[in-house]
């Protein structure tokens, strides 16, 4: 079956309801992972691992546990692209599905801003997480797991 996992660390608060909502419909094993208490709620289907202090241990744990098939939510694009490399799922949190086709673009785009943020330019960050944004995770995350539940049915 299906289980997802949540990369914690800047995980927002408008996503926690809408995540919730999901596990309980389809009751599914959800393990949060961050290097701090994060708490999207008590259920008996959700895990809460906290890892190690530093940069990519919730990524480095979060790689070693998921399995072909498993949904992982992060807005980390090297995590989601590990992740797709074990035939796995990643959403982001402004619902962008992450997959074979586009992960190596979205990739190659956050590397080149990188090396200009480097370089010493200044660049804009992402726009403020909003409503619109949480909608559309929304969506994304009630249709991916409506095609997988019927894979499964199938």
């Amino acid at each position: 079956m299906l289980k997802i996992y949540v990369d914690g660390d800047a995980f927002p608060n408008l996503l926690k309801p809408i995540l919730v909502r999901a596990i309980e419909r389809l009751q599914l094993q959800t393990f949060l992972l961050a290097n701090k208490k994060v708490d999207i709620g008590k259920n008996k289907l959700i895990s809460y691992i906290i890892v190690d202090a530093g940069a990519d241990e919730a990524d480095h744990k979060i790689v070693e546990m998921v399995a072909d098939g498993d949904l992982v939510i992060t807005a980390d694009i090297p995590l989601a692209d590990r992740v797709i490399s074990k035939n796995a799922h990643a959403i982001d949190h402004r619902g962008e599905l992450y997959s074979t086709e586009n992960i190596k673009q979205y990739l190659a785009m956050r590397n080149l801003m990188d090396k200009i943020r480097e370089s010493g330019e200044i660049t804009r960050g992402p726009k403020p997480f909003g409503a619109k944004d949480a909608h559309s995770f929304a969506n994304q995350l009630n249709s991916f797991l409506d095609k997988q539940t019927k894979k499964l049915l199938t």
